[in-house]
């Protein structure tokens, strides 16, 4: 089944051609960093329009560079949530007209769903069952996967996802936009030690998230040192180092005991703070100590792109999943548990189902 992908949810747009008997044979990514740089911060209605004037390039781009034609197309999988509604809806637009013109089926796909199966499009993909640990700007939750669509929450964060603390901490630091990336690389030149910042809600049982404190407690660090006089560019960095200590050690911890609650030691890890170098290594040194292993995707497949789309559309529709003739409506918030499980014929690999 060849399967074209787009993803839409937000300031990202992302076309992929995905086989599933060749794997994934083309994508391509916009991204709107440049444009809503000035603003500090993703505008939803900007976002929107961008992504009206990307999306048919792209697809056009996808499809040369793959070598086929929109005749070849057996089906579209498309984001349909969570993520910002105007932005979900040129996408579903787009995706929904192509498969009405060709007279082949169209799925709304699950965003998150789509980066928890992204490490599938790598050579070694984890098996099932495992524990995701998906973490980006909107969404930090620890998941036990059994299969697709056999998904039982294990804990989430109660406040501020881990993105979305580093975007504000960024901020809070004039780091400027995006953030969480530019926060993670001064980071690397701070100094372990100077400051302590406190870990929240591993001193106590469950596996629940909490990182709005962080970010006071961050605040009020910057303020004491503000009080001593300006801040130098070390003192910017050795907050960070600070920060993104603490943001990684929680995850950690929490990760560890998700793996013993479990009994599970395969690890996969998701969405675009997966991709934050601090964290990899540390729950790489981890799980070879609890002799498991640690699954993540390509960095470029961390953050939002088509390519996962279209393989979570191509394993759902492989399996006989579509939409209905009146398409479900999109979801700014989705639970990524109500989605339905699947029996794919296989659950590794490139070539997924046939």
């Amino acid at each position: 089944m060849l399967v074209l992908g787009i993803e839409s949810s937000c300031d990202e747009t992302g076309v992929a051609l995905y086989s599933t008997q060749e794997g994934l044979l083309a994508d391509a990514l916009f991204s709107q960093v440049e444009l809503h740089e000035v603003y500090g911060g993703v505008v939803p209605e900007l976002a929107s329009r961008d992504h009206l004037r990307r999306l048919t390039p792209l697809v056009r781009q996808v499809m040369k560079q793959a070598g086929k034609q929109l005749t070849d197309l057996e089906a579209v999988a498309y984001t349909a949530g969570p993520g910002l509604i105007g932005a979900l809806l040129t996408g579903a637009s787009l995706a929904r007209s192509l498969a009405f013109a060709l007279e082949i089926p169209a799925l709304g796909v699950h965003h998150m769903e789509g980066h928890l199966l992204a490490p599938l499009l790598e050579e070694r993909p984890p098996e099932f069952p495992f524990v995701a640990l998906l973490v980006s700007g909107g969404h930090t939750q620890l998941i036990q996967v059994e299969g697709i669509g056999e998904y039982q929450l294990l804990g989430e964060s109660l406040d501020d996802a881990a993105g979305e603390a580093f975007d504000k901490t960024a901020k809070l630091l004039d780091l400027g936009y995006p953030g969480g990336p530019r926060l993670a690389k001064l980071a690397e030149q701070g100094h372990s030690g100077r400051f302590k910042f406190p870990r929240p809600m591993t001193n106590r049982p469950g596996l629940d998230f909490s990182f709005s404190g962080l970010k006071t407690h961050t605040l009020t660090c910057v303020r004491e040192l503000q009080s001593q006089g300006e801040l130098s560019e070390q003192d910017l960095a050795d907050v960070a180092w600070a920060f993104q200590d603490a943001v990684v050690d929680t995850l950690v911890i929490k990760c560890k005991r998700a793996l013993k609650q479990t009994g599970y030691q395969r690890l996969v890890i998701a969405g675009g703070v997966s991709a934050n170098t601090e964290l990899r290594q540390r729950l790489e040194k981890t799980l070879q100590g609890m002799g498991g292993e640690v699954f993540y995707p390509a960095l470029q497949y961390c953050t939002d792109n088509g390519a996962m789309i279209a393989l979570a559309g191509a394993l759902r529709l492989a399996a006989g999943q579509k939409d209905a003739e009146q398409p479900p409506a999109l979801r700014p918030r989705w639970p990524l548990m109500e989605l339905p499980s699947i029996q794919p014929l296989t659950t590794s690999g490139a070539a997924t189902c046939d």
